[in-house]
């Protein structure tokens, strides 16, 4: 099942297809743009239970795996790629379209509450609708890409879960109660 199809099943409230003035946007392009400090890759030091994170991107990718091996190899390498390899070799787990959503909405609770730049440009951003712009690539199931239209048009699932956390604050989410046990292997 794709991104999408979980979304639609685990999570409907988050589906949808949405339409974005690109004037009244803060896209999201990369680690080095205005709106850097967004993208789950930028630099941004969190620590959960004692161990750090050098970006949330690395963070998010762990909830996928039990494996030891897997879990730290990917923290190791700080790598989106080198999880979508052990994806490939069936290490994911089983509810990982059950509970992906949860957990992005944990890494991204987690950077507000530590990270006061990262606050402050959710602050900056009010009155703008925050934008994965993803028009550089063929498709996307998260984002949303610039149209022939003059629209960006998309999902823009972390777009919609960052401007409800500069909205509200906080996100709701609930995650499985062995969801965390990568923390143990990672301090071993």
């Amino acid at each position: 099942m794709g991104v999408r199809q979980h979304i639609e099943t685990n999570y409907p409230e988050y589906a949808g297809w949405f339409t974005y003035p690109p004037e009244q946007c803060a896209p999201i392009r990369s680690t080095t743009d205005e709106w850097a400090i967004f993208h789950n890759m930028t630099p941004c030091m969190v620590v959960v239970n004692g161990v750090p994170f050098k970006n949330t991107e690395t963070l998010f990718q762990l909830f996928r795996f039990r494996d030891a091996e897997a879990i730290k190899d990917v923290y190791h390498k700080n790598n989106k790629v080198q999880a979508k390899h052990w994806d490939k070799l069936g290490y994911t787990r089983p509810d990982w379209g059950e509970m992906f959503l949860d957990a992005l909405k944990f890494v991204l609770t987690v950077k507000f509450e530590q990270s006061e730049a990262f606050r402050n440009e959710l602050e900056r951003s009010k009155g703008l609708f925050i934008v994965e712009d993803e028009t550089k690539r063929r498709s996307t199931s998260y984002g949303v890409q610039l149209k022939a239209s003059g629209l960006y048009e998309g999902s823009n699932l972390l777009g919609r879960l960052l401007m409800e956390l500069r909205d509200n604050g906080k996100l709701e989410y609930k995650l499985p109660n062995d969801v965390f046990d990568f923390i143990n292997i990672l301090k071993q």
